[in-house]
């Protein structure tokens, strides 16, 4: 057993209750029409039952006067009106959908959507002469079914032309979605919807409920909302702002006006993602053009990103504007995609070499971040001076093995010659037995194929031979002997180590892309200088003739391994003048 109320005497069969307002005596049910079998919806004015007032029951009067002369897709259609004991009962077309007052999800398409339809029937309304000014336009007057058809409902408000009305007549209205002039009793006009239709559309965007909606509005009247639409466009915040301006001449006028303003681009702004945020080009070499793909996709459906290219401002750069730059350009420049491939292209022709350039490439966007900034890093090609770069480090072992083997041979001689009394002997035999190591190492290297090591050992061989045989012209050879003997053992070992070690050291220059002649005097040179420091330490710095050969050999040792380094100095010196004209870092 419910408790319906029956009116079959009309012709109507209550199904259930669809809302009420008890205090102000109004029930609204889904019925039938016994005739015809169509739903409908019954709005029952219990005036008797409640504390209604005249103005109710004028509203009720008004509500019936105005949807009878209506005939809009948008409007559920007046078919009926009857009495009953305590008030009046008004019947409507029904139309299955549920008013926004009820929590759901709607995407931003979807509300730019009913903000449309909505547009559409206030166009209708304000276009009838005199026009239909609705004054109660909020979410639970709304319905908006599955397929989101709209449907605007509740004219008990309405009003047909412009006027005043007071403040008595709207008290149960929510005041939130009432504009400042409908609050002060000051004239109404076309405007009043669009800044109620404006709070309703803020209401959706933030889902703020319509009972909270005054929280947003300052004691100025003025709407607080863009801090809670981050991602909407700011087309359309714009457009908002101006539905709901707390005066009514910064308002649109009508429903038209705006209509024609809402913004043709997505309610919501589009997203930008990049394959890279770092780029980074190395040139091999000089004057190269180097170039990238970077690959811009939009992260939000149903939107259209749309950028332009700008290369940020640098100190050390020409002047330039957004569509040009010196030595930087991107293709497209502009691009309207969802997924847009650009070509970064850097002309290292223009800009210094062997340098770093850091440079910002700027995207300007229709989306949230309206600029991203994206780093460039550019590594020109090398000094175009290629100097010969000595192996110091293998040169100093080189030198140290020639030094401890003349050493070895200086230390073993003195001693064996100052024991026998013939040191003079011993040094002569030395010599001659050091050339012969020395040629020795040179066959030996020939016959391993080292052609220029054996070829540099010869030369050192040839050499001491002929400091031997100078040495035997003035007569030292007085007495041969052990000590002799001694003394060609001791050479013959020493010559064939430090022959083995220079040509080595010939051989290695030589790999290192040294000329042969260059390779041939520098390890002769640096052989010459280790021998005679070794000789030094062993006689004890006291030969002068030793002293002489090592000045004679480690001068020009030292001045070599200074002037390519000098000389690679000056020649970048003169190159960097040349590039004053070029673009610096």
């Amino acid at each position: 057993m419910n408790n319906f109320p029956e009116f079959e005497r009309q012709g109507y069969q209550v199904e259930r209750e669809l809302g009420s307002n008890r205090a102000g005596g109004r029930v609204t049910y889904l019925a039938t029409m016994i005739a015809s079998g169509q739903p409908v919806v019954i709005k029952q004015f219990q005036f008797v039952k409640s504390d209604s007032s005249w103005s109710d029951y004028n509203a009720h009067e008004r509500e019936i006067q105005v949807l009878q002369g209506l005939k809009h897709s948008g409007i559920p259609r007046y078919l009926d009106c009857f009495e009953t004991p305590d008030g009046f009962c008004m019947v409507q077309e029904y139309k299955d959908a549920s008013s926004l007052g009820v929590t759901r999800s709607f995407n931003a398409d979807d509300i730019k959507q009913i903000a449309v339809s909505l547009l559409g029937i206030l166009v209708y309304l304000q276009n009838r002469i005199p026009p239909v000014i609705h004054r109660d336009i909020k979410p639970e007057n709304i319905l908006v079914d599955e397929k989101l058809n709209v449907y605007l409902v509740d004219f008990g408000f309405a009003r047909v032309g412009d006027g005043e009305i007071g403040i008595s007549s709207v008290v149960k209205g929510t005041l939130g979605f009432m504009p400042p002039e409908q609050i002060f009793n000051h004239q109404i006009t076309e405007s009043s919807d669009i800044y109620s239709l404006g709070m309703t559309l803020i209401c959706l965007l933030t889902a703020t409920k319509s009972n909270e909606i005054g929280q947003l509005v300052d004691t100025n009247y003025r709407v607080s909302f863009k801090h809670l639409v981050p991602k909407l466009n700011f087309q359309w915040v714009k457009w908002l702002g101006k539905m709901v301006e707390p005066r009514c001449t910064e308002r649109y006028l009508n429903a038209t006006a705006a209509l024609e303003a809402i913004p043709a681009h997505p309610i919501r702004l589009p997203e930008a993602k990049f394959s890279h945020t770092n780029l980074e080009f190395t040139a091999k070499r000089l004057g190269e053009n180097l170039t990238q793909v970077i690959t811009v996709k939009n992260a939000v459906p149903e939107t259209m990103l749309a950028g332009r290219w700008e290369v940020a401002a640098h100190l050390s750069d020409p002047p330039h504007n957004p569509s040009y730059h010196s030595w930087i350009s991107v293709q497209p420049l502009d691009f309207e995609s969802n997924q847009a491939e650009c070509k970064i292209s850097v002309d290292t022709s223009k800009l210094m070499a062997g340098k770093i350039f850091n440079r910002q490439l700027l995207l300007h966007t229709n989306s949230l971040r309206e600029t991203y900034c994206l780093n460039l890093e550019v590594q020109t090609a090398p000094i175009p001076i290629r100097t010969k770069k000595l192996p110091v480090s293998f040169l100093s072992i080189q030198f140290l093995l020639s030094l401890m083997m003349s050493w070895i041979i200086s230390w073993s001689v003195l001693i064996s010659g100052t024991l026998a009394g013939y040191s003079a002997t011993a040094g002569l035999g030395t010599a001659a037995g050091a050339a012969v190591g020395m040629q020795a190492a040179a066959w030996a290297m020939s016959a391993a194929g080292v052609k220029m090591g054996a070829t540099v050992a010869a030369i050192a061989g040839a050499a001491l031979g002929i400091v031997t045989l100078a040495m035997a012209w003035t007569g030292t050879l007085a007495v041969a002997g052990k000590v002799a003997i001694v003394g060609a053992v001791v050479g013959i070992v020493g010559g064939l180590i430090i022959g083995m070690v220079t040509g080595i050291a010939v051989e290695n220059l030589i790999r290192r892309r040294l000329s042969k002649e260059f390779a041939l005097w520098l390890s002769l040179l640096t052989t010459a200088a280790g021998s005679s420091f070794g000789l030094c330490l062993g006689t004890g710095f006291l030969n002068p003739l030793i002293l002489g050969a090592m000045a004679l050999t480690s001068l020009p040792l030292a001045a070599t391994l200074i002037y390519l380094p000098l000389r690679k100095v000056r020649l970048i010196g003169d190159y960097r003048q040349a590039e004053q004209h070029l673009i610096k870092p």
